[in-house]
């Protein structure tokens, strides 16, 4: 069985991905910081639930500790969970939003690397935002040239950045950044917009099954690579 983490995975795009993956025969285990939605959302989908803040080492550490335990390996790591950091900004808020989008990309993933390194078929998907291309947010055909996201869109630039650099260094695993399409979550709620969570996920969990001769340092929607 193919054994996959996911991040943020108790709502949204993250419950949808865990429910597909499920659907497809993964052993899923879903991290979030809330025990009890996290193990509500597990019982729900038939996965496993593992406590994990992507802003706190210590958890994270302990989460990839429990599946190498039982496990000893992980094929697949799907790194979604985020923040919006919409309205004023301010420095608390930056730390938050970067600290949880960028840096927990860097926690999560440098502690699951010696698992991903024992996958015959290793993947990380991070789940990004064409709201952190250059391109999209200049050209005034796209929406997110409308979207005041400051923090969010900068956060979302350096995931894709980490994407590129983590497939240069671990070449032996493939690295994804995936544009999931504009999606009605809590976090966009206010901003009226988006399909539902089940059709954005089906964008990831394309990306969570390539083949070993997937692509590697790429960001992409569902239409295929976005400049960036």
């Amino acid at each position: 069985m193919t054994v996959t983490l996911i991040t943020g995975a108790n709502k949204g795009i993250g419950y949808a991905t865990a429910k597909q993956l499920v659907e497809l025969g993964h052993t899923v285990y879903i991290g979030a910081r809330d025990v009890e939605r996290g193990e509500k959302a597990a019982a729900e989908l038939g996965a496993r639930f593992v406590r994990l803040d992507v802003t706190d080492d210590a958890s994270v550490n302990s989460a990839l500790a429990a599946i190498g335990a039982a496990e000893g390996r992980l094929d697949v790591l799907v790194n979604n969970a985020g923040l919006l950091g919409h309205g004023d900004v301010d420095g608390p808020k930056a730390l938050r939003v970067f600290d949880t989008n960028a840096v927990g990309i860097v926690r999560v993933t440098e502690a699951a690397l010696p698992l991903l390194r024992a996958s015959s078929n290793a993947t990380v998907v991070n789940v990004s935002s064409s709201a952190g291309s250059f391109w999209a947010v200049n050209n005034p055909d796209r929406v997110e040239s409308t979207l005041p996201l400051a923090l969010y869109s900068a956060s979302k630039a350096a995931a894709t950045m980490l994407t590129v650099q983590y497939a240069k260094a671990e070449p032996g695993i493939r690295f994804n950044a995936v544009e999931p399409g504009p999606t009605a979550t809590d976090m966009t709620a206010e901003f009226g917009i988006g399909r539902s969570p089940e059709e954005s996920a089906r964008v990831v969990v394309r990306f969570a099954t390539l083949d070993a001769d997937g692509p590697t340092g790429t960001l992409q929607d569902e239409a295929g690579v976005l400049p960036w």
